[in-house]
């Protein structure tokens, strides 16, 4: 069979076996583990996970790789393949939270989309391991008051620890794509009661809605009034003119409790 890739699914598949043994090796899961997958493509990386784990669940949209998928994963009875989008789709049910992993080769259209749905969700993972582009792998990682350091960085932070295991270069992907990619494995933390992360995360995305603004100024954009941003700023130790880029996890924990009910009545 001939498979055409589709550029609008952001098709770029992983062949190397090694490689891919590695990246389930990154992942540290175990045959107790539950994993879901997101992009099973032909279901290279899906049967090498299926060599580690009790059970594989994984979304491909593509339904024109069925075929394909039943060829390959032919034998293996610890699979699920859901044909949809993943992020229009509910996880089944009895995934708990942080009771299952997720291992995937992220399509590159979807990938900020992806993790943020699964680190907001009420039913997280213990721990991600993704392919990622290069850029976005190193976002993943940054540290405030650094280049990459963004949203994405400070959100991650915020539920766990992220850690780049290793760089794919674009010529080990069929077809090649423009870029380069690395594995990054987030590694999930218990929630903290005294938290709400919810909030927090609406205050990390304002603080970083426009960059070049102030954190007052993007505070704002919460319906704050410019005299309540100030004041959680200051109370928390920090300048009325700093940027958001500059705030790690527990300033925005403590800026968060400073807003208090103001930032959830304007949600």
């Amino acid at each position: 069979m001939v498979f055409r890739h589709d550029k609008k699914y952001g098709q770029n598949f992983l062949t190397d076996t090694n490689l891919l043994s590695a990246i389930v090796n990154d992942s540290g899961i175990t045959f107790d583990d539950t994993v879901v997958e997101v992009g099973a493509g032909a279901g290279a990386l899906t049967a090498q996970i299926a060599k580690k784990a009790k059970q594989v669940i994984s979304y491909e949209i593509d339904k024109r790789l069925e075929t394909v998928l039943e060829s390959n994963l032919s034998g293996l009875s610890n699979v699920q393949i859901i044909y949809g989008d993943a992020l229009k789709n509910e996880l089944p049910s009895e995934l708990k939270p942080y009771g299952y992993k997720v291992v995937a080769n992220l399509p590159y259209y979807i990938t900020t989309p992806l993790l943020f749905w699964f680190l907001e969700r009420d039913n997280p993972p213990s721990s991600l391991t993704v392919m990622v582009q290069e850029e976005v792998a190193l976002r993943m990682s940054a540290s405030p008051a650094t280049p990459d350091y963004g949203a994405l960085s400070a959100v991650i932070a915020l539920r766990g620890t992220a850690k780049m295991t290793r760089k794919v270069g674009r010529n080990m992907f069929s077809p090649p794509p423009n870029v380069d990619s690395a594995v990054v494995r987030i590694d999930l933390n218990p929630p903290e009661d005294n938290i709400d992360y919810a909030a927090v995360t609406r205050v990390i995305r304002a603080a970083f809605a426009m960059r070049r603004k102030t954190l007052v100024n993007n505070l704002m954009l919460l319906g704050l009034n410019r005299e309540n941003a100030v004041k959680a700023v200051e109370a928390v130790g920090l300048k009325a003119d700093i940027r958001g880029e500059r705030l790690g996890t527990k300033e925005f924990v403590e800026i968060t409790r400073q807003l208090g009910m103001r930032i959830m009545q304007n949600a």
